[in-house]
């Protein structure tokens, strides 16, 4: 059995590599020079692929009209796509209202057995080029400070080594589904509120306390935790909660703060900081820039205020592409050496 899946797959390349010659020759060149029962297998196959990667983003996303746009498709045409797969595989995949499409219970099996079909291909591409050349689309989802500073300035070396790979990059600081954005890997700091996720701990970084030099010469410099309390300190996704701990020679010292200002993202944080507005918290790489600039300085550096664990975060039970634990891989080793 495996003997004739593998030579049916090597036959569907050959045709496929044949088409594509003959197309870059003449236009008319394949329909010369292969039998017609040839192309249609072909397009056979080619159909069939695109209808099972449109059912799956559609039944993560609901809806026929997205998935189709990500994948380059129109809706009437994706719609024709579904509907074709449903009548081959002979039970109804959807169920459909003007608001929103959902899967079946027949659908709901089909999608974990599809899934894992799509990314065993994936995956016997790669290891058939036996090059380490990855091609494709990621999807990477990443906070924005963490997109901005780590992130981007190392892309260009990943896409170098991978110029056939295209990169979707989903830049906020809120946390992402993975399954209905179809993100294939996350990377996030803290605590994991989705539990369908599969974690890999990357690295850890201490959390830190930063102010500018004006704040600081107007307000004093905090000597102790407690001095937190005089002080307007700045409430980010970083650190949420007003109670703040800090451990020093065995001990645990916990102080609540006044915050004026609240802000969603960590990287607002940080220019608030900048502009004098008060004490901000974030990991030690998301304020490294402004502190090497002298833009602000450490609040109670000898004060441990714990760390911030990065992670890679994959959909659970769904085989990881080639090119997401490539680049986890690439990240990992990047800010090691960092």
């Amino acid at each position: 059995m495996a003997t004739f899946a593998s030579a049916d797959r090597i036959g569907l390349r050959i045709i496929s590599l044949a088409v594509a010659v003959a197309a870059s020759v003449d236009p008319t060149l394949a329909a010369r020079i292969l039998p017609l029962s040839t192309l249609r297998a072909y397009r056979a196959m080619n159909d069939r692929l695109s209808a099972l990667r449109l059912f799956v983003r559609a039944a993560r996303v609901g809806n026929f009209s997205r998935a189709g746009r990500e994948l380059g498709l129109s809706q009437p045409s994706a719609s024709r796509l579904i509907a074709a797969l449903e009548e081959e595989v002979g039970a109804t995949l959807f169920s459909r209202t003007t608001r929103a499409v959902t899967l079946t219970d027949a659908g709901a099996m089909y999608l974990t057995r599809v899934e894992a079909i799509l990314a065993a291909l994936d995956e016997a591409d790669h290891e058939a080029r036996g090059t380490g050349e990855l091609r494709g689309s990621l999807r990477v989802g990443t906070p924005i400070s963490l997109g901005l500073r780590e992130i981007i300035p190392r892309l260009p070396a990943f896409l170098k080594q991978h110029p056939a790979l295209k990169i979707e990059l989903r830049v906020t600081d809120r946390y992402p589904d993975l399954v209905t954005e179809g993100i294939d890997v996350s990377f996030q700091f803290g605590a994991l509120p989705d539990s369908s996720a599969t974690a890999r701990k990357l690295i850890h970084q201490p959390r830190i306390l930063t102010a500018s030099p004006d704040y600081l010469r107007e307000r004093g410099t905090p000597a102790m935790p407690s001095d937190l309390a005089h002080h307007s300190v700045i409430i980010s996704p970083a650190h949420p909660s007003p109670t703040f701990s800090f451990r020093k020679d065995g001990r645990v010292t916990s102080v609540r703060v006044d915050n004026q200002l609240s802000i969603t993202i960590n990287e607002g944080a940080t220019a608030s900081a900048v502009a004098g507005l008060g004490i901000a918290t974030s990991s030690e790489s998301s304020a490294l820039a402004e502190l090497e600039a002298g833009q602000l300085v450490r609040v109670l550096p000898d004060w441990d205020f714990g760390s911030m664990e990065l992670n890679a975060l994959f959909v659970s039970g769904k085989t990881i592409k080639p090119s997401a634990r490539a680049f986890t891989d690439f990240l990992l080793r990047e800010l090691r050496a960092a």
